[in-house]
């Protein structure tokens, strides 16, 4: 999905204030906890493959900035320039949302972040596997115009992504600052384990987003027994699963 210029993440991702792309992306292994991430990462075709070298080849959890593009390169993740993340699209974009906060006397550091349109489009998986072990990533360009350097939710264990086999696997969409606030990924799978199906609780990680920080934002959610929940209070998420029976995909959407 890093490599889908449809989404933010990886090549065509949202430009930051300076006009680069900086990724984000974690992995994490339900099994034995372990995880890797990468976070301000701009040399990076796909980030999510540094993030899994970290999980099997290093003591640390998290990389970020020059330090993760060097582990990813030692360990045989190619760089690039960032040049090759951006797509004219995402320029025009930038051009405009800077235009417009100008033509409003807003400050450009200030971007009005509960605006969904500058907030949308990260990419995440969970999965399960034969022996009953369950896994999750999630990775992200973050949101449109935000300063250098800025940090979401999407690489953060708990917030944007999380996966224990004794619970669930979660990854996350949306505004991050409001999930980052709730460990929204943590939250959910602890419901999970607390005796709840999946869907029910990707629901209400919805509903607690909204009521307690006024935030938007997609989930899934699976657990070890193979049962998963979608769930979103955005204007539409767009979703896809397979399993060994069938597959399917679909853009969810709100009726508000």
């Amino acid at each position: 999905m890093e490599d889908d210029e449809t989404f933010d993440a990886g090549r065509g991702s949202f430009l930051n204030r300076d006009g680069h792309v900086q990724l984000d992306a974690l992995i994490m292994d339900g099994a034995t906890l372990r995880a890797g991430g990468v976070g301000c990462v701009e040399r990076l075709r796909n980030p999510v493959r540094a993030a899994r070298k970290i999980l099997s080849e290093s003591p640390h959890v998290y990389f970020v900035g020059e330090g993760a593009e060097r582990f990813a390169a030692e360990h045989g993740v190619p760089l690039c320039k960032n040049e090759d993340l951006i797509i004219p699209r995402e320029v025009e974009r930038l051009r405009a949302y800077q235009a417009q906060a100008n033509s409003h006397g807003h400050e450009l550091f200030a971007a009005s972040t509960d605006d969904p349109t500058i907030s949308h489009d990260t990419v995440g998986a969970v999965a399960l596997d034969s022996h009953g072990n369950i896994a999750a990533a999630t990775s992200t360009g973050g949101t449109l115009n935000k300063a250098p350097g800025r940090l979401g939710d999407s690489s953060l264990i708990g917030c944007g992504c999380y996966a224990d086999n004794a619970s669930a696997a979660a990854s996350t969409t949306g505004w991050g600052e409001p999930i980052m606030k709730l460990v929204l990924a943590k939250w959910t799978a602890d419901r999970i384990a607390a005796g709840n199906k999946p869907a029910w609780a990707a629901q209400e990680a919805m509903n607690y987003l909204k009521q307690r920080v006024n935030g938007h934002g997609g989930i899934i959610v699976l657990n070890a027994q193979g049962k998963f929940g979608i769930a979103h209070n955005t204007a539409r998420m767009a979703w896809a699963y397979k399993t060994v029976d069938k597959e399917e995909a679909g853009i969810e959407r709100t009726n508000s």
